[in-house]
């Protein structure tokens, strides 16, 4: 009897691995990471920002519409509970985050007016960092890109596409082209060639 029990495991096992069921688990388990460490980088951006609009203000106090818009926007991107499975979800996600980029940049060009500003040791420590995260921000972004399609893949294959039903997998939302090619573009933060500007004549 005992026999017969484990050659039903062993049956049920080796059916199961043979039908994606393991590397369903391990592109799960992939995808997860990934995602984590999306939102790690943009929670170390967010966590930068404070810091950088208070350096600015402290040269630029009367750029009050662009310290604000950034300050808005930093905060509507933080306040949303995201699930990446859900695609409306995801879709509001990336477009807080895009338009926290947008705040950004808007931002660091009102920079370039102010060449006290740009020399100052603790901005320049700040944009160095922000232009860190921004680059951590696109490698986790991409790698969660690539995770999601080899997930998406194997749900979708033949015969995995028969375990992902009975076990309840689906394809996974992934970022969309449009605000993939939105976020993609981050702040310019090198400032070492740009131009003092002119003064009126």
């Amino acid at each position: 009897m005992r026999a017969a029990k484990l050659t039903v495991v062993l049956i049920v096992a080796l059916l199961a691995s043979g039908c994606g069921y393991n590397t369903l688990q391990m592109q799960d388990e992939q995808v997860e990471s990934a995602w984590s460490e999306v939102l790690n980088q943009y929670q170390r951006r967010a966590d930068l920002i404070p810091n950088l609009v208070a350096t600015v203000k402290g040269y630029a106090a009367q750029e009050r519409d662009v310290l604000t818009a950034v300050t808005e926007a930093r905060a509507r991107a933080s306040s949303i509970e995201v699930n990446a499975d859900d695609p409306a979800s995801l879709e509001r996600f990336q477009q807080a985050q895009g338009e926290l980029t947008g705040a950004l940049s808007r931002l660091l060009v009102t920079v370039e007016n102010y060449p006290d500003l740009k020399s100052d040791q603790n901005f320049r420590d700040l944009q160095a960092q922000l232009e860190g995260t921004e680059n951590r921000i696109t490698v986790a972004r991409n790698r969660y890109i690539q995770a999601v399609q080899n997930f998406n893949v194997t749900v979708r294959q033949f015969p995995s596409n028969l375990t992902a039903m009975v076990f309840g997998y689906d394809v996974k939302p992934n970022f969309t082209v449009e605000n993939e090619a939105e976020i993609s573009r981050p702040p310019t933060v090198d400032f070492e060639t740009a131009p003092a500007p002119q003064g009126g004549s």
